[in-house]
């Protein structure tokens, strides 16, 4: 299945990064001096706590949710609610984590398609113009999905309070419309993949990943 190319969604125009094994695992990968509120395409993937298979089940290459993971696709669904400068794109909820695409938008532009997100080189310097209104950025965005997702769990598992959600989580700028491509379709074949996914506790062996965003 190829992904939805959505009009007018643009990644953040950086230098695609080669694969590094020792880097690129399921941690943030930051860029040095990046603002990650600033207005581009985001990748996340957020692991449960221990990688418990809390969220449904994959069958016939599909996921089936459960309750647990009903209340997280609506989480998801909500954030532009709490958030309005926050457009979603490609997503999918796995047993025991999620993949999604997160696009920040500036106020003046929700809704007439992501422009790049704006990276500082050194020796260029724009033309002075007013400041756009400072927006949560990406780790807030995160930090409130897996508040309101783990708030609605504990409540029908009644376990308040209880950790949910790994602390960590990982984030990659989406480079260019390629990687944009490559990532929705990455985001799309994971529950076909599940059989060799690494957080599926009986996967089998795989290749190290040829791409940063295959975590």
């Amino acid at each position: 299945m190829k992904p939805n190319i959505r009009a007018g969604l643009k990644p953040a125009p950086t230098k695609p990064m080669k694969y590094d094994p020792e880097k690129h695992h399921r941690r943030s990968i930051r860029l040095e001096n990046y603002d990650y509120s600033n207005e581009g395409a985001y990748f996340v993937t957020i692991c449960m706590e221990e990688k418990d298979l809390y969220l449904g089940r994959i069958v016939k290459d599909e996921i089936e949710l459960n309750r647990f993971g009903e209340s997280v696709d609506k989480c998801w669904n909500d954030l532009p609610q709490h958030y309005p400068h926050v457009e979603l794109d490609e997503f999918v909820i796995m047993p025991n984590h999620v993949h999604g695409i997160i696009a920040l938008k500036e106020e003046d532009n929700v809704g007439a398609g992501l422009r790049p997100a704006r990276i500082k080189r050194a020796g260029l310097r724009p033309a002075p113009t007013p400041a756009p209104t400072k927006h949560h950025g990406l780790s807030e965005i995160v930090r409130a999905f897996k508040s309101f997702s783990s708030r609605h769990i504990n409540k029908i598992r009644q376990t308040p309070g209880t950790r949910v959600w790994q602390r960590d989580y990982f984030e990659r700028v989406v480079r260019d419309e390629e990687e944009l491509y490559n990532i929705r379709q990455y985001i799309i074949d994971n529950p076909i993949n599940w059989a060799t996914d690494k957080e599926n506790p009986q996967a089998k062996k795989r290749e190290e990943p040829n791409d940063p965003w295959e975590v």
